[in-house]
């Protein structure tokens, strides 16, 4: 963290083709237009300049080519959950809505916010996450090929040649699927060895939830702590209680994360037996009358703190030291 900015913040609302600029000049907000490609990027930082705070939300993958040409050309750029800007809006009364706007209350934030400065990630980092998005696109596909095929033989009457290429679909899914995901791994055992031999010690943590939280985290890379690791995985309890009237149930928070929450629930089942410290936890809650599904949460939230403590301490799991200590940021 730095302490609150004194340069110029200039506010920007990404979508698709344009960018909504909002920035202050002689105490006056001005506004500006420009569209999202190079030539866009171009004109806004000739009128902007490069010694002032860029200030965007993380909208999908529109905001990338924006942030990486601007922290290239070596101004500051901080990208905000989407979330978080919409927060402060609701928290100041903020009525009606249109980009000019949104990028007015941007460009508040940022004056008033603590920036931390992004950076881009590794490029293999970048990379192994395409190859994941492509890998489970194809697996939305082969269900619903597997879906149709399931269709096709209820009805009374087949047709040969629409069973025929649902199976070949199917077939080249399989391929591609398979191909693509060893290609994943192989990419990520070149460049992560050690993280990934770090967190397969874990008991519960195969290969590939290795290389899913190796990808999730970006190699630990902008984590302090397990606290918000656990947060990023949406797995944070939230608590819903008022006064003695009111006792919700505590449930996860479930924002973001949802591809490794289902894999680390599916990790939990064998962590709960094998890995001695989830084991101990789980039985623990059980014994204490919660259900099976919460003290299993109990162990994904477990084993996201070992593999913290274990990438950052560079020691493998031993189940002798249940409470590994990690240094300090």
């Amino acid at each position: 963290m730095i302490s609150p900015v004194k340069q110029k913040v200039i506010g920007i609302d990404v979508s698709k083709d344009s960018l909504a600029v909002c920035f202050s000049l002689t105490n006056k907000l001005q506004h500006l237009e420009v569209s999202n490609d190079k030539a866009g990027f171009q004109k806004l930082v000739k009128q902007c300049g490069v010694d002032c705070l860029y200030v965007m939300e993380a909208t999908g993958i529109y905001y990338l080519q924006l942030a990486y040409y601007l922290y290239e050309q070596g101004a500051q750029v901080f990208v905000v959950n989407p979330v978080i800007i919409k927060r402060f809006i609701q928290m100041h009364l903020g009525k009606g809505k249109s980009d000019k706007k949104d990028a007015q209350w941007i460009q508040r934030y940022g004056e008033q916010s603590q920036a931390t400065s992004w950076q881009p990630e590794q490029p293999v980092i970048v990379e192994c996450r395409q190859l994941e998005q492509v890998a489970e696109q194809l697996i939305k596909q082969r269900t619903m090929v597997i879906n149709a095929l399931e269709a096709l033989k209820l009805q009374p009457v087949v047709s040969s040649l629409a069973t025929k290429s649902l199976l070949q679909t199917l077939k080249m899914l399989d391929k591609q699927v398979k191909q693509i995901q060893e290609k994943l791994l192989e990419t990520l055992e070149k460049a992560f060895a050690k993280e990934l031999n770090l967190l397969t010690s874990i008991p519960g943590i195969g290969r590939k939830t290795a290389g899913m939280l190796l990808l999730f985290t970006g190699d630990f890379q902008k984590l302090d702590n397990y606290r918000q690791l656990i947060a990023k995985a949406g797995l944070s309890p939230r608590e819903y209680t008022s006064g003695t009237s009111i006792r919700g149930k505590v449930r996860i928070t479930k924002m973001g994360g949802s591809l490794i929450r289902s894999k680390l629930y599916v990790c939990s089942f064998s962590a709960k037996k094998s890995n001695a410290a989830c084991k101990a936890l789980y039985e623990r809650l059980v014994a204490k009358g919660k259900n099976g599904k919460l003290a299993l949460i109990a162990v994904c939230n477990k084993l996201l703190k070992q593999a913290f403590a274990i990438v950052k301490s560079g020691i493998p799991y031993h189940p002798n030291y249940m409470h590994i200590s990690t240094p300090k940021p």
